[in-house]
This record gives C-alpha cells, structure tokens and sequence, in this order.
C-alpha cells in the first residue's frame, strides 16, 4: 500500500484492496499523490525549453506541434510570463500549462545604478543562490575634449590617429571598426567561479554549480522586461526604426563558459533563433580563460557565436601565476587550438588583455603577444584593470597602456583600449563577485 493509500485508508477506515470502495479510494488516494507533488515540488519551468522540446511538450499535451512554436514565440519574443496571455493558443492548451508548468524568470534582487547608466542586477534563483548580470546601454560621452564612443566600454579610433569615434560615418570621422547604437548585456554562465584567476573578484567565490539554460536565458529576459528592450508595448524592439537600440549578449559575467558548454550552447541557440530572441550569432559572445577541449567542441558546433579568449600574459610564467589553469593548458596548447578554430568571413578571435602594473604591461609583454598572435586573424581588447580592496593589483597608468597599444599596432595586431563601464559600482571587467549588492540585497 502506498503512503497516499495508507493515509486514505486512516481517514476512511477502508482497506484500499478489500472492497470495490478500493477503486474509489485509489483514485482519491492519486488525487492526493497530485495534489502533494504539486504542492511540494516545483513546476517544471518552460524557460529554457527549446523550439524543439515545446513542439514535443504540445504533443504531450495533445496538441499540434505547431502550437508548441506558437508558446516559443510567445516565451522568447513577446517576453509573456502569464499563460492567459498566449492569446494564439487555445484556452484548453492556457490552462493545461498553467495547472503545470510555471514560466519562471530569475527575480531581480537588487539593482544598482552606475554613472555611466550601467545597472547591475543580482538575479536570484530558485534553489536560493544568486548570480550577477550588467545592462551596459549605448552611449556617446565627451572625454578629455573628444568624443568617445561606449557601446559596451570600448574606446573606438578613427583613422586618424588621435580622434575617437561614436560610431561608422560620424562627423568625427571614419571609425577603425563599424559601430551602431546598441545595448550590451554581460550575463553569467555559473554561480561562483572554479577558475581562480588571481586578479579576478568572482574566484573569490570559488565553484558552487552550472546554470541551467533557462537560469542563463533567463538573465536576458529579466533584463529585456526591466529595460523594455523588446516584447511589451512601447519597447525598444528590434527592427522599430533605425534608432532602435541593437543587442549584445557577452558571456563575461560569473563562471567559465566552457566548464558549462552544453547548458551554455542551448541558450545560445535559442538567444539566437529568430523566433525567440532573434539576437545575431556575431553579437554573442562567449569568452573562456582557456579551457582547451572545449574550444575544439565549440568549433564543431552548427550555431557558434564568436569567441574571446582571457590571454592576459605574454608567457608562461606569467600566465602560471595569474591564470592557474594556464598550468594544465599551458599558452602553446590553447594558441594550437586558436589556431584551429574555424572563422567565419571576417571574423576575428578576440583576445583579453587585462592591463596590470608592473607585471604583463612592459614593451617586452607587447612584442611577445604580437609574436604569440601572428598570422592570426585577431584583434586585442587592452583593459585597464577594475580593481578593489580585496586584491593587491593595481592598473597600468594610461600611458604605458597606450604604449603597449602602439607596439602591437606596429606589428600589425589590431588592438583596442576597453574603458570598463560600471566601475563605481564593482560591475566592470573581473568585479562581480556579489560583494556589496549580496549582502543589501
């Protein structure tokens, strides 16, 4: 006898295999069984379902597949979280859904405001953890006398040498690459961090788990929701008009992506569809400290978005000390397998380099990532380190950093400056740690 059976049988006295009273109070006693399960576990989560799996789940359902498409749409570009609002489904199919699935978001805890706009938003999850997201929103500014142009913190020169661009086709001039107003989005891919990279404030989290998809796919809708990027009315959906901001998805935030590939592929592929979140492959991008065989995975995979590689030292040594995972896959495995990446038509390999004082920023540091990257189609992100009280490195002073740019420019890398937004709130490059918004929050 089952325990639902069990406790039936105490209210009503009945023996559940006696009698033909049996049947009825088997059928109670699964009544029961549901209620409890629904009451104590959760419900599954349609975020993070694939176009793919809601056709099937429609199946199941007992209807068409292509009302399985139909739920798609509405969960990834109309951004709908409440299952009366699927208006091309049917009532029967609404409240099938509603009786046992939930459409759950990650809850936006806190947000904190920067200066520069920027918004960091500690997003907690169901289990009670919690993980960290930027909204960067285009902007021009005016810097020392010149404009500067920060989609997502990166300084853009024009052809001549000396100006800096908002963009392809300004009144300043031609910019070095095309650039267009547009958002970016700095999302996590794990809670915590098991890298450890020296200078980074997440590793001080250390490991605690891998985001599912709908955690990592989630992060983007809260965020489009809050910031009315795309689905409701009066949002700034994409393909409005020409001054409709455009999407960046940069997996930069907590964790290494490559430790969490297949979770991180899925919401990529359905970040991507253009019946979902219809954000291009050329504006995600994944960025990995240099976890070797998954690079050769993501090389095979159909959907790939682009790929930036945290280099961060110009040898070995350096990178053993800043980089421990450089010990397992030291710099002349990982350059074999950028060199195996396939690219696509003008695409190029982005590498991170975190500007350091007085440990990887010397000419010497420049002219050996000029050697490691030759002949690689690939340009370099100069950072000047976003430090805090927490760790003892310091930023290169502007100077050398510009100096460093120069050597690689002479040797024919393409190199720019990224000014990190959000400083004053810990949410630049290598700050997110949970440390000021966890414990306010």
């Amino acid at each position: 006898m089952s325990p639902p059976e069990r406790s039936i049988s105490r209210i009503t006295g009945e023996d559940t295999g006696a009698t033909a009273k049996g049947t009825t109070i088997r059928a109670a006693a699964a009544c029961y069984d549901s209620v409890v399960r629904r009451l104590c576990l959760p419900s599954p989560n349609l975020v993070g379902l694939t176009r793919l799996e809601l056709e099937d789940l429609a199946l199941d359902l007992g209807q068409p597949r292509y009302r399985g498409r139909q739920l798609y749409h509405g969960l990834y570009r109309r951004l709908l979280q409440n299952p009366d609002e699927f208006t091309t489904i049917d009532r029967a199919m609404r409240r099938e859904i509603a009786g046992r699935y939930e459409i759950a978001y990650p809850v936006v805890s806190r947000g904190i405001t920067s200066r520069d706009r920027s918004i960091r938003y500690l997003l907690g999850l169901a289990d009670g953890q919690a993980v960290e997201a930027v909204y960067m929103p285009w902007r021009a500014e005016r810097r020392d006398g010149r404009t500067v142009a920060t989609p997502s913190g990166r300084e853009l020169r024009s052809g001549n040498a000396d100006t800096v661009t908002a963009g392809a086709g300004s009144k300043h001039g031609p910019a070095a690459e095309s650039e267009e107003p547009r958002t970016t989005l700095c999302i996590s891919s794990q809670v915590g961090c098991a890298v450890g990279c020296a200078f980074c404030f997440t590793g001080l989290l250390g490991a605690r788990r891998n985001l599912s998809p709908g955690e990592i796919v989630g992060q983007v809708l809260t965020i489009a929701r809050e910031r009315g990027l795309w689905g409701g009315k009066g949002s700034e959906s994409r393909g409005a008009g020409k001054s409709s901001p455009r999407v960046n998805i940069v997996f930069m935030g907590q964790g290494e992506p490559m430790l969490n590939l297949r979770a991180v592929m899925t919401a990529v592929s359905i970040l991507a569809d253009t019946e979902a979140c219809a954000i291009p492959l050329r504006r995600i991008t994944i960025s990995t400290a240099g976890i070797v065989p998954p690079i050769y995975d993501l090389a095979r995979e159909a959907v790939r978005p682009k790929l930036a590689i945290s280099l961060n030292a110009s040898n070995d040594e350096q990178r053993d000390e800043l980089m421990p995972i450089n010990r397992k896959y030291p710099l002349r495995l990982l350059m074999d397998a950028c060199r195996a990446y396939p690219l696509r038509p003008r695409e190029r390999l982005t590498f991170e380099y975190v500007m350091l004082n007085g440990v990887n920023d010397s000419g010497a540091d420049a002219i050996r990532v000029a050697q490691l990257l030759e002949g690689l189609p690939s340009r370099v992100n100069l950072i000047p380190y976003n430090g805090g009280a927490a760790l003892s490195y310091r930023p290169s002073p502007m100077a050398r950093v510009n100096a460093f740019q120069q050597t690689l420019r002479d040797r024919n890398v393409p190199a720019f400056i990224r000014i990190s937004r959000g400083q004053d709130i810990m949410a630049a490059c290598g700050q997110l740690s949970l440390d000021g918004v966890e414990a306010t929050a």
